[in-house]
């Protein structure tokens, strides 16, 4: 006999997202179920953003032992230990996993229900031995990684972009389909912890990158000596010896074989919609997700979608952005509707990308006539320091200085974005950057700068010059 569960708030899906909504909605006393039949904290906890990370900092260290000659100190190859680099992933997902789970919920007023969740109408979910009716329902189920459709891939023991984590032996030629930014950032960690690494992907590379900054990373990529295959397609795949595979690939007209040791699948999500019985909710949904306005409501009224299950990009920002979003309807009656041009978009390679707003190309199609600043890294004093010289901070300026976009390749991109982020998210213009004082000597000095460039044209005009040289006979 199932228990009749009527909470305030059902939310379905315990990742970012959905952490987000059932955490903030408890605090201020809304009773909340949330159903999870996975591990808490999702995907960006225990398979994606932070296992990422964990690898990421294990490969630049090993880097940095080989390019220490230039500060004076003699370099090293340094012996990989595979099993213990896994251990170092394990060992920080245990540690930040605690903040998700289920446990401190349920102390902080959330009832978890551990199983999976099914619509049997547009009023019920059921999970396990409940029934929940609630009065609103939000859906953060995620996403899982998608595998194309290539013949004899059944007969392969893959690995994907959440299960590479698991490695506990060194690779010895690694094959990643697919070169986006995931693809990228595990192939660079991947041949810098002492793997041959090969990269194949059948459009561009870095394609939904600003293609001026994404030409930092790929130089980087392939001095590296990792392979990469643009414009590449994958048509068959067979076993080879014992564990290895044997790739065929077409580059336009011309066949071409890969053999590795070793598949990874980065080839893009899928919403993990399979189960959730959506049609009997009257819930919209497509092959990129649940359909959602802009303000983040399906086609059951009743019903809000957030993060990757509504096709709304794969970060763990993003989805806590829209689950801090959901939460102005559903407790406050207040309007809440998405910006997605305020949300930063990060590729973790070295150097890294770090991107808010328009690039350069989605300006002019959307018919801006944009003024592009540019500074180079190679003009901060911070990176030459460093040994990072290679990378740019560009911004998108519109009509009346109003920041566009801005983007930046180089060593810690992400943290120098932030600055632009808040630009963006309040409205402010160049001259509002320009007029702030960064820190000397830091990375985020260069974006400073960049906008400093239009207050410096506009300051060696005629006019102001002859303002200066007329003032100047006063004494």
């Amino acid at each position: 006999m199932s228990t009749l569960l009527t909470p305030d708030i059902c939310v379905i899906g315990g990742g970012t997202g959905g952490l987000t909504v059932a955490l903030a909605a408890a605090m201020l006393g809304t009773p909340v179920v949330l159903v999870e039949k996975g591990a808490m904290g999702g995907r960006h906890l225990n398979r994606g953003s932070l296992p990422s990370q964990s690898l990421i900092a294990a490969a630049r260290l090993a880097h940095g032992m080989r390019s220490a000659p230039p500060f004076g100190i003699a370099p090293g190859e340094p012996e990989v230990d595979f099993a213990a680099v896994a251990r170092h992933i394990r060992e920080v997902t245990a540690a930040v996993a605690p903040n998700s789970s289920a446990e401190r919920l349920s102390v902080l007023g959330v009832q978890v229900i551990r199983a999976a969740a099914r619509f049997t109408d547009k009023h019920t979910v059921v999970a396990g031995d409940h029934q929940i009716r609630a009065r609103r329902f939000v859906v953060a189920t995620g996403s899982s990684p998608l595998v194309p459709a290539i013949p004899g891939l059944e007969t392969i023991d893959y690995l994907t972009s959440e299960t590479v984590f698991s490695l506990a032996r060194k690779p010895g030629h690694l094959a990643i389909l697919g070169g986006g930014r995931t693809g990228c950032e595990l192939a660079q960690a991947y041949r810098r912890l002492g793997c041959d690494v090969t990269v194949v992907e059948p459009e561009r590379l870095l394609a939904h990158e600003d293609q001026e900054l994404a030409g930092f990373a790929l130089r980087a990529l392939r001095a590296e000596g990792i392979d990469l295959r643009e414009g590449t397609r994958v048509v068959g795949a067979t076993r080879r010896g014992r564990n290895g595979v044997r790739l065929s690939l077409m580059r336009g007209e011309t066949a071409e074989t890969l053999d590795a040791t070793h598949l990874v699948i980065a080839a893009g999500r899928k919403p993990n919609i399979e189960g959730l019985g959506l049609e009997s909710a009257r819930i919209r949904h497509d092959g990129t997700g649940i359909q959602v306005g802009a303000k983040l409501r399906t086609s059951n009224r009743k019903v809000y979608a957030v993060g990757d299950v509504a096709g709304q990009g794969g970060s763990a920002h993003l989805a806590a952005y829209q689950g801090g979003l959901v939460l102005r309807p559903l407790l406050f009656r207040l309007p809440g509707r998405t910006r997605p041009r305020i949300v930063p978009r990060m590729t973790f390679t070295d150097p890294e990308i770090a991107h808010v707003g328009l690039t350069e190309a989605e300006a002019r199609s959307a018919g801006e006539r944009p003024t592009i600043l540019r500074w180079p890294h190679s003009e901060n004093d911070r990176a030459q320091a460093e040994r990072t010289t290679a990378g740019l901070t560009k911004l998108v300026i519109g009509r009346r200085g109003r920041i566009l976009g801005a983007g930046i390749a180089g060593r810690s991109a992400g943290e120098a974005i932030h600055v632009f982020a808040l630009a963006a998210a309040r409205g402010l213009r160049v001259a509002d950057v320009a007029g702030y004082v960064a820190p000397y000597p830091t990375f985020a000095d260069a974006g400073n700068r960049a906008a400093g460039l239009l207050l410096a044209a506009s300051i060696a005009r005629p006019a102001v010059r002859g303002l200066v040289r007329l003032l100047r006979r006063f004494g």
